[in-house]
């Protein structure tokens, strides 16, 4: 009898979710994401997995999000054929992002492959196509939160909100090896209190060992109240000076879906009848019927508005929704008086590329990163104070205003991930991935120099996983890390 747990994704990085939880001999992977960042980091998406597809039994899948979800196409390609669980608006966002990911590898393989041919090498394949998607999809089991299912012998799941996008999943793992139970709690990627639209991350008390994300461990957010201050003030110094154009590269799902909230409520206090507001973003578009379709998941909050405001939807007034490419490719002859929301949110792909080609070179433009940039990605580079970008093989200035509003981050910052965590009785032991290491180094020294009085507890122990790391789940709460199989 046994039971363990190995990590394969996201380890001292942010992308690439993967966790197998064994027992018995049974496999159960939590999440299957897509590395993201630089060339090098999703030339890695085509190395083989570390386990034989086809020996899983099942997947749970946290949330839509493709450092969540975008390599299980590829594992359905490569032999597994169990069932996926989620929740059923995960599963509808997946049938939308996982198609674009498709998409997107299928024109990288073009633009490869045309680089290839002059080289005379041999042409390479998609990481996977839409018929995979296709097939991957059919392998969805939908859940609702508060559902308690057996997805694998001796694992007993439940979802609960984690508040993060819509459909974000908190993983409430029991396991039994027929000697002895474990509670496994997982946080997937961790939302924040307070945020418009979802509602707050669930707060669980029991846990034997928590698996928890680290994204922002090492920072605060600015306050919402600051934030929106912020906002006001990007718009109001644009007008003043006649500007140009407001570009913000968002994630299709979520981040998406908050501006549009934003900019419905804010539109009188900032003075945004001066601006035509574009979401040029069909994966986005899709995404936020789905979100207006999911309306009983939304916060009191929001309910209360659209019962309040009939025929006003706060996520449909005011914005022109932008689907063609030729209706994209009209939006760079607009010198000013335009805000484009865009994909993809780390500027690494979508259509987000072609504006800032159009207009990062122009002083008079903004730019507004309002989400996490991983290493190596344009996104990041920007952030980091780039003098130049390279987009579609031109060399593009970096001359316009470049803002980072942290504020809108949906990921929990380190007072909320701490207090998150101290709601668990006890201080069970803790495992920190998806996260930079020093996010997770900093995070940890706040948790581990603790006075140790409630309501401030360390843990019984803690570690920054690392890649192929193997914890023997039978011997908690010390964290027993084990080589080979058990």
């Amino acid at each position: 009898m046994s039971m363990s747990l190995q990590f394969w994704g996201a380890t001292q990085e942010v992308t690439g979710s993967c966790h197998l939880l064994r027992v018995n001999g049974e496999s159960l992977l939590l999440d299957c994401g897509l590395i993201q960042g630089g060339r090098q980091d999703e030339l890695r998406n085509h190395e083989a997995f570390p386990f034989a597809p086809e020996s899983l039994t099942a997947v749970v899948l946290s949330h839509a999000h493709i450092d969540h979800s975008g390599r299980l196409p590829l594992l359905v390609k490569q032999g597994f054929s169990g069932p996926i669980y989620t929740h059923k608006a995960t599963m509808e966002l997946c049938a939308i992002m996982l198609k674009d990911a498709a998409m997107l590898q299928q024109r990288d393989a073009e633009r490869q492959n045309r680089k290839r041919a002059k080289q005379d090498l041999e042409p390479i394949e998609p990481l996977f196509t839409e018929e995979d998607v296709e097939l991957a999809l059919t392998r969805f089991i939908p859940l609702d939160y508060g559902t308690k299912l057996d997805p694998i012998p001796g694992v007993t799941l439940c979802l609960s909100d984690a508040g993060h996008i819509l459909g974000s999943a908190l993983l409430e793992l029991w396991i039994n090896d027929g000697n002895t139970q474990k509670k496994l709690v997982f946080s997937g990627d961790l939302g924040r209190a307070g945020m418009p639209i979802l509602r707050d991350p669930t707060l669980i008390q029991q846990a034997d060992l928590v698996l928890m994300e680290s994204t922002y461990g090492d920072r605060l957010h600015r306050s919402w109240e600051a934030t929106l201050e912020e906002l006001k003030g990007i718009f109001a110094t644009a007008i003043s000076e006649s500007r140009g154009n407001i570009l913000i590269p968002a994630f299709s799902v979520g981040r998406a879906q908050e501006l549009l909230y934003l900019f419905h409520l804010y539109a009188g206090e900032w003075d945004l009848s001066r601006w035509k507001i574009c979401l040029d973003s069909p994966m986005a578009i899709e995404a936020t019927k789905v979100y207006i379709n999911n309306y009983p998941l939304m916060d009191e909050d929001f309910k209360r508005f659209v019962h309040q405001h009939p025929g006003q939807h706060p996520l449909l007034s005011g914005i022109e929704f932008i689907q063609s490419t030729e209706e994209s490719m009209e939006l760079n002859d607009v010198h000013q008086g335009l805000i484009i929301i865009a994909g993809s949110g780390m500027c690494n792909g979508g259509r987000i590329r072609c504006h800032l080609e159009h207009n990062l070179w122009r002083p008079e433009c903004d730019i507004i990163i309002c989400g996490f940039q991983a290493l190596g990605t344009p996104g990041r580079l920007l952030v980091d104070g780039a003098s130049e970008l390279t987009i579609n093989g031109n060399s593009v200035n970096v001359a316009a205003r470049i803002h980072t509003v942290g504020g809108l981050s949906a990921h929990a910052d380190q007072a909320e991930l701490l207090r998150w965590y101290r709601e668990f009785e006890g201080a069970p032991p803790l495992i920190l991935v998806h996260g930079e290491p020093d996010a997770q180094r900093q995070l940890l020294s706040v948790l581990e120099h603790a006075d140790g009085v409630q309501p401030k507890p360390r843990p019984q122990a803690s570690a920054i996983a690392t890649e192929g790391d193997k914890l023997d789940l039978s011997r908690l709460p010390e964290l027993s890390w084990v080589v080979g199989d058990i």
